[in-house]
């Protein structure tokens, strides 16, 4: 069992990386090591002869690749994220070989991924995104609440939810960009939202993470005996494909781009869903039984297929539920909604930024 320190699981990724390597192209000479002199530089290793693929491990960091042709470029996984190309190791007479600037080149990337290690995790922005307004009131209802009619629209609903979290998250994380898609009851498309989300800049080590808050609505609720109601939290479904690293600006050859982008993908999947377990976790403790769970969910909605980084959209519940409205308007109710989405990010960002970053055991 093998502790890993990125936030995804790894190895699986280097057999996708296989159906393009070795990368055909002649280079000159160099010297060869074997195995022995290769563990001088690198202190263990893994083989496996059926696949003929290799790795190299050092201080907590691996290397995998597939032995090649002699004279021939090969690509290498470095920790499953990070492809490089180098001269190819080979079978020689039944033994392997290594050309010496494989091994450097190897060394090289791991020694700058120990490096990394120094830098912490850090989630840099969280972007809050109130669902609808201006013109665009999202879902409305009509309740009896205590014997009075009230109206409700999901905007208002939302954007008070949604300034009270940012108020609390300012003042918890006076280091970290709190932003809102909108602030006032203004209309603003969908493209806008995520054109802003995707607008912020963090550095490599940072990261972003989006939450767009939203009620739910029932056609036809007042006809039915027991009309649906309760919170629930929704992600991208994995099998959606975004384009996370763009061609434009890209340096590399397109096969590296589609495997770095489909590594990408998942790592912001698995961060989707820790996200949503951590704030269905708070809801479940501030709101049940008062509004049943529905638990997590998946669903192409826009702004979370659009924004390119973790991503959730909640629905608090459904307004044209009559008991759901009622903890909807009711003040000390609506904190309650707010404490959840304000201590389940809590609980990410800290889970995000404990040292090593989140850890996958294999």
């Amino acid at each position: 069992m093998t502790k890993w320190k990125n936030s995804m699981p790894k190895r699986r990724f280097f057999f996708c990386l296989l159906l393009i390597a070795p990368l055909a192209a002649t280079h000159s000479q160099d010297k060869t090591l074997s195995l022995q002199d290769a563990l001088n530089v690198l202190p263990e290793f893994q083989w496996d002869p059926f696949l003929q693929t290799g790795t190299f491990y050092s201080s907590g960091h691996y290397a995998s690749f597939q032995v090649g042709l002699k004279g021939e470029n090969c690509f290498s996984l470095i920790d499953g994220y990070e492809v490089i190309s180098a001269p190819s190791p080979y079978m020689e007479n039944g033994a392997l070989r290594f050309p010496e600037n494989f091994i450097i080149s190897l060394k090289n990337a791991i020694d700058a991924e120990i490096k990394n290690d120094l830098k912490p995790f850090k989630v840099a922005a969280i972007i809050i995104d109130p669902g609808h307004g201006g013109k665009d009131s999202g879902a409305t209802a009509t309740q009896t609440i205590n014997g009075k009619k009230v109206s409700l629209r999901e905007k208002d609903i939302v954007l008070a939810i949604a300034l009270d979290l940012r108020d609390r998250l300012v003042k918890r994380y006076p280091d970290k960009k709190i932003l809102m898609t909108r602030a006032t009851d203004v209309t603003l498309a969908l493209e806008e939202r995520a054109s802003f989300a995707n607008g912020i800049k963090v550095e490599e080590s940072e990261a972003i993470i989006f939450i767009s808050i939203h009620c739910n609505s029932e056609l036809n609720a007042s006809l039915k005996k027991n009309p649906a109601r309760g919170y629930e939290i929704w992600y991208l479904p994995p099998k959606v494909r975004r384009e996370i690293i763009e061609r434009d600006g890209f340096n590399g050859s397109e096969e590296v781009r589609t495997i770095l982008n489909a590594l990408k993908e998942e790592e912001f999947t698995f961060e989707s869903k820790l996200l949503a377990a951590s704030l269905l976790a708070r809801f479940d403790a501030f709101i049940a039984p008062a509004s049943p769970s529905r638990g997590i969910k998946e669903e192409e909605w826009y702004v979370v297929k659009r924004t390119n980084m973790p991503s959730i959209l909640v629905e608090l519940g459904f307004i044209s539920n009559p008991s759901d409205a009622a903890l909807l308007l009711e003040k000390q109710s609506l904190e309650k909604y707010t404490k959840a989405l304000f201590e389940g990010l809590v609980d990410f960002v800290t889970l995000y930024e404990k040292p090593g970053g989140f850890s996958i055991i294999e």
